[in-house]
């Protein structure tokens, strides 16, 4: 799943920047205000917005003022030791202000928390409480230990999803789009990565509450909803229990299991004027069928997050990523077959644990068949605990990895000039989402491709479908002129 801490981002619209506003005003020491800070992927900002309906039930109000907060929560991630780094000294800084202000409590949520713990609380003592991506229901409870200055640790993570009861509380919403986690967890045990032990075993929601939830969106007016998971394209709803146990299910519970075309159909159906996207997919998981149903639907987006981390047969074998590259251009022909006009990112890992130059040009190589729209891209950094870290010596020098990622990037960006400029002269369906950040007499959008289009406002407001003619762009933005009002989504 994307991750804010990104070499080379489109402009993404639901990027955070994580800075705090300044302090200039002592805390209401007799307020029950909250502040949450969110790093990393999107379904830590999901899971942020469930704390925030927690705590609003608890009697807090939330604060995007750091100066007027008595609890400040910091939902961390720990896939890159880059992003681990900024949020320790988010951390720092936080514990700074409690110390001039002795009634504020510092928390740290996710990923981190999960994989630190202890070491927050009794090393480092730069934390009141640490909670995992499961125990967020806990929170509560974890404050009142705080007040009685008891450890306030839980970390336990869970075999069903956690969170389909709670309402999320829209943070920072532009009233536009909005997240809908239907999976949590991660099978797939890939040698670099940390969610399987910080998130857990992959678990399911009821669709139940999934329907019910995006009814309640609809009914608020958003017009776009994404659907989240670590593999989305995996979800699997058989009465509940984890994915891995499906085969113990009764014969009825296989029968009548559903999966995530049957889902996918099911949103777009219900919901035919509101633009339906999910995230991430995982390649050894997306279906046929799953390509057909967004063909199906025109307010399914036509576009895929499709990461590949590496183009070399070698490096997916040692990242245990269960796709060859043969498979992998093969889903790419499938896809470009059905939904010709489909936009498609990738993740991709410079570096990694003997990765030798031929590996490196075949992911280059792999990156000219494909010429995805855009991509997050990284050097390879090892996180304590995963195979790869136990297993494969960190061989490839800073210098070479840097060199790596930076030929990557100019190819992705050459990539994605290709793309933009196919869209000069046509004429787009664009969903308007704030004013532009260059200029207020100018909109922002995306188009069904995930591309950023800008235009001059006119009379139109945000959540309307506009067409907009393309004139000019760059290699992240489309530039046009609104034609009208949109029939299409």
């Amino acid at each position: 799943m994307p991750i804010k801490e990104l070499q080379y981002l489109k402009n993404d619209p639901l990027e955070h920047n994580g800075t705090p506003s300044q302090s200039s005003s002592n805390i209401n020491k007799a307020s029950k205000k909250a502040y949450i800070e969110s790093y990393g992927c999107q379904m830590n900002f999901s899971d942020s917005e469930v704390v925030a309906s927690i705590l609003i039930k608890d009697g807090y109000t939330i604060t995007d003022k750091l100066d007027q907060a008595s609890l400040v929560l910091v939902n961390t991630c720990s896939i890159r030791d880059k992003a681990e780094q900024t949020v320790r000294k988010r951390l720092e800084y936080f514990n700074s202000k409690k110390k001039e202000h002795s009634s504020m409590t510092v928390g740290v949520l996710g990923c981190m928390a999960e994989r630190l713990k202890h070491k927050f609380l009794e090393e480092e003592k730069i934390v009141d409480l640490v909670v995992g991506p499961d125990a967020y229901k806990d929170i509560p409870n974890l404050l009142k230990e705080v007040a009685n200055e008891k450890e306030a640790v839980n970390v336990l993570l869970s075999k069903d999803e956690t969170y389909g009861d709670v309402s999320p509380v829209r943070l920072n919403s532009n009233g536009v789009s909005a997240f809908v986690s239907i999976t949590r967890g991660c099978d797939n045990m890939c040698t670099f990565c940390v969610v399987p032990f910080t998130r857990g075993r992959e678990r399911s929601r009821d669709p139940k509450s999934i329907l019910t939830e995006i009814k309640e969106l609809v009914s608020k007016d958003y017009k776009e909803i994404t659907l989240l998971g670590q593999n989305v394209d995996s979800y699997l709803w058989y009465g509940g229990g984890l994915k891995k146990d499906f085969n113990k299910a009764t014969e009825l519970q296989q029968k009548t299991a559903l999966r995530f075309e049957n889902l996918l159909s099911l949103v777009a159906k219900m919901h035919p004027k509101v633009r339906i996207r999910f995230s991430t997919s995982n390649p050894q998981d997306m279906s046929l069928a799953v390509l057909k149903v967004m063909a199906k639907y025109e307010n399914i987006c036509n576009y895929i997050h499709l990461p590949v981390q590496s183009g070399s047969n070698s490096i997916l074998k040692k990242m245990n990523r269960q796709h060859t590259r043969e498979e992998y251009f093969q889903l790419i022909d499938n896809i470009r077959k059905i939904i010709p006009d489909c936009g498609i990112s990738h993740d991709m890992i410079a570096g990694f644990p003997t990765e030798t130059d031929q590996d490196h040009q075949d992911t280059l190589e792999l990156m000219e068949y494909v010429k995805y729209d855009f991509g997050f891209m990284f050097a390879y950094s090892e996180r304590p605990g995963t195979l790869a870290a136990r297993k494969i010596e960190n061989d490839i020098p800073e210098t070479i990895k840097k060199k790596r990622l930076s030929e990557i990037i100019q190819k992705q960006q050459n990539h994605s000039r290709f793309r933009t400029e196919k869209f000069v002269g046509k004429t787009v369906c664009v969903l308007i989402e704030k004013t532009s950040k260059r200029s207020e007499d100018y909109w922002s959008g995306r188009t069904t491709q995930n591309t950023v289009a800008v235009f001059h406002k006119k009379n139109y407001q945000i959540g309307d479908f506009v067409d907009v003619k393309i004139t000019s762009c760059t290699s992240a933005t489309l530039i046009g002129d609104a034609v009208q009002l949109s029939n299409h989504i």
